[in-house]
């Protein structure tokens, strides 16, 4: 038996938007995602944010995935600052609250897109979709995190870590890691890239 070279456990996903983040989970076994709850972004006092590191907490959380947007051609903009940012203030609460838990950005191109149109396949109104889509595309960032996990026999996405005051710059990774450390915008490869 091959041994994997990743977290096993439950693993949550979180989509981030300006006005809801959708939060998702995986069973124990990493095998299937599951919505659990949509929030309201809290821009002020981060609430939102404070649920998802109880939840982490509650669920024994291994793992967390941030999906992080792109468009077609890979690049990013605006709403992939503001995932980037989330998950630097999610990596600050976990610690914070004591909890070791690694955060990811996973690339979730189309995942809203193909949302919104698994609930309209399913029957749902276009009214009724923005209380759940965002639970939908967290499902579909996590199960695609946990996919290529499984497919690779390794750690996917580009961990993110709360940059040490003083430090500009992408930190190097060790000989265990197999993605990138985010520290500033400048010079992020792609998640598919590995680390020298």
């Amino acid at each position: 038996m091959t041994e994997l070279s990743f977290p096993q456990g439950v693993k949550l996903g979180v989509d981030v938007g300006m006005v809801r983040v959708g939060l998702a989970a995986c069973d124990p076994d990493g095998i299937l995602a599951t919505p659990v709850k949509t929030l309201s972004r809290d821009l002020k006092r981060n609430s939102d944010v404070k649920v998802v590191v109880r939840e982490a907490a509650a669920r024994g959380a291994c793992q967390i995935f941030v999906g992080l947007p792109r468009t077609m051609a890979g690049a990013e903009k605006a709403s992939a600052e503001m995932a980037r940012s989330y998950a630097g203030i999610l990596v600050s609460a976990l610690q914070a609250a004591g909890q070791d838990i690694p955060v990811h950005l996973i690339d979730e191109r189309l995942t809203t897109v193909s949302a919104h149109q698994a609930l309209h396949r399913a029957g749902m109104s276009s009214r009724e979709h923005r209380k759940v889509v965002d639970q939908v595309a967290a499902v579909e960032i996590l199960q695609h995190a946990i996919d290529m996990q499984r497919a690779r026999k390794g750690t996917v996405g580009q961990a993110v870590r709360v940059p040490r005051p003083g430090v500009v710059g992408t930190a190097g990774s060790s000989d265990h890691e197999e993605v990138s450390t985010i520290s500033t915008q400048i010079g992020v490869p792609d998640e598919t890239t590995p680390a020298p």
